[in-house]
């Protein structure tokens, strides 16, 4: 059976190894070495602090991961995330990022965020085609962002609105305190 469920710090070991070989062999990651479980259980940690981290399982197995950080420190951004999403490599081509996301952004508006901001290394065909599939616009393209693997790369850059601005924005809903509300069922019914 698939599900897509919160991440527990129990799903880092599993997300670890989905991560580290994007590290590793490709300059998707601008990180050189990556993470050991335990700091994936820090970073895990500080985003379900306050915003989904998701997972998406199959046959007892954790295939993917998507999760909403903070895009900037000033208090005015506070309705923005960035976004991010990784597939285990026998996990790719079957839906699981596109599950990971529709679900993810579904919770994020829940939670009153108006708009997600996602970035990828050029080229990265995949992610150019799934962020397109779900309407992202395009912001820009940084040009020699980052050095990895002996040469300069790119970055391209989407946002994709999550509601219409209101005059007044509502305050953003910590995920821990959704959970707690009737509707939560809903939002997370596969």
């Amino acid at each position: 059976m698939n599900a897509c469920r919160l991440a527990r710090l129990e799903d880092a070991p599993a997300i670890q190894a989905i991560y580290a070989p994007v590290v590793r062999a490709t300059a998707i990651s601008f990180e050189y070495e990556p993470p050991d479980v335990a700091e994936m259980e820090r970073r895990m940690a500080r985003v379900l602090a306050s915003r989904p981290w998701l997972v998406y399982r199959s046959g007892g197995e954790v295939l993917g991961y998507a999760y909403a950080t903070t895009y900037r420190e000033r208090r005015a951004y506070d309705w923005n995330v960035e976004v991010s999403v990784y597939v285990r490599e026998d996990g790719r081509g079957r839906g699981v990022a596109r599950h990971l996301y529709g679900r993810l952004f579904h919770l994020l508006q829940a939670l009153n965020y108006r708009q997600v901001i996602a970035g990828a290394t050029l080229p990265n065909v995949a992610s150019e085609r799934l962020h397109a599939s779900f309407g992202f616009e395009r912001m820009g393209v940084l040009p020699r962002a980052g050095y990895k693997f002996g040469q300069w790369h790119d970055v391209i850059f989407w946002y994709l609105p999550l509601q219409v601005r209101t005059s007044e924005a509502q305050e953003p809903i910590n995920v821990n305190e959704l959970v707690k509300r009737a509707e939560w069922a809903w939002l997370t019914k596969d």
